[in-house]
């Protein structure tokens, strides 16, 4: 198939494009590399360097994309709260691009990276499920919930189907360790550099982290599903942050004291969805838990940052 991914220079889609080209499709990248890197980009890619918010008509003319796996974005759930006007240009206009050039160019379906963790907000009940309530607490999470109902009309007026991939907390190699997102990276790049990382508020709140080889695993099972749904993508299980620091502390040996600073805004203190629908859908299992993920982690940082 020939498949674009936005975003495909950075984090997950990185990892992303080198399974589908592994497994044998035709891969076209867009990225402005405002966060994503060049050397995450795989070899056996064409890479355009645009803003999905550009003109796009020539790249999809060119192209004839099967698939869109789309996920660049504006992911900082704390800027998205200092400057919604930037979080929604990025995450809604520019997704309006895409899904236009996508109606006029024949593509057949859109992956859509959304967020299991911000959309559902303070849960009801635990683990969220797909039919758990949206009330989004952050203008991040009401962006990727936009994204979705913006889905839902291009499949009714298009006939552009979609599947819809709801993140719980991701974190693997490549994840950006700065800034303010990605707080598994960020710990664990500051340890490595002796530096004192600092957990917001208690502490306490908690967050299913699922480890980015599992999340590319839903997205290549999604190229074949026929039907367009949401489904959600995490371990079932919460960890709280200072359980988490205490584990990357172990792993890199470092052994810094755990010490705390203000609470961020936006921020919910519980988060944890249930995996059981993209298993029994798509055939979806995880195949690494927390100590396997952070080892990995670990073992990427010390080896390339």
């Amino acid at each position: 198939m020939k498949i674009l991914v936005t975003g495909g220079a950075g984090f997950i889609g990185s990892n992303i494009v080198d399974a589908y080209i592994a497994a044998g499709h035709d891969v076209v990248v867009l990225d402005n590399l405002s966060t994503g890197r060049i050397k995450n980009l795989n070899k056996k890619a064409e890479f355009a360097q645009l803003d999905i918010q550009d003109d796009l008509s020539a790249l999809f003319s060119k192209h004839k994309f099967d698939i869109v796996n789309h996920h660049a974005a504006q992911m900082d759930v704390r800027r998205s709260v200092e400057d919604p006007i930037f979080d929604a240009r990025t995450n809604v206009l520019g997704f309006i691009n895409i899904l236009q050039n996508c109606a006029r160019s024949g593509v057949k379906k859109v992956i859509f990276a959304s967020s299991g963790g911000a959309i559902y907000g303070e849960q009801d009940y635990f683990p969220a499920d797909e039919n758990h309530k949206t009330q989004p607490y952050s203008p991040y999470g009401i962006t990727k919930l936009v994204g979705e109902k913006y889905l839902f009309f291009y499949n009714l007026t298009y006939n552009l189907n979609y599947v819809v991939l709801r993140y719980a907390n991701v974190y693997g190699p490549r994840q950006n360790p700065h800034g303010e997102a990605g707080v598994v990276a960020i710990f664990i790049k500051k340890l490595l550099d002796g530096e004192q990382p600092f957990i917001n508020g208690n502490g306490e709140q908690t967050r299913d982290f699922v480890f980015v080889r599992d999340v590319v695993k839903a997205n290549v099972l999604a190229l074949d599903y026929e039907q367009s749904d949401i489904f959600n993508v995490g371990t079932g299980v919460e960890t709280n942050v200072n359980q988490l620091y205490q584990a990357i502390n172990k792993l890199t040996g470092k052994n810094m004291p755990e010490k705390h600073a203000p609470a961020k805004e936006g921020e919910q203190m519980r988060s944890v969805v249930d995996h059981s629908k993209i298993q029994t859908l798509l055939g979806w299992k995880q195949d690494y838990d927390l100590e396997q993920g952070l080892k990995e982690t670990v073992e990427y940082f010390i080896s390339n940052e």
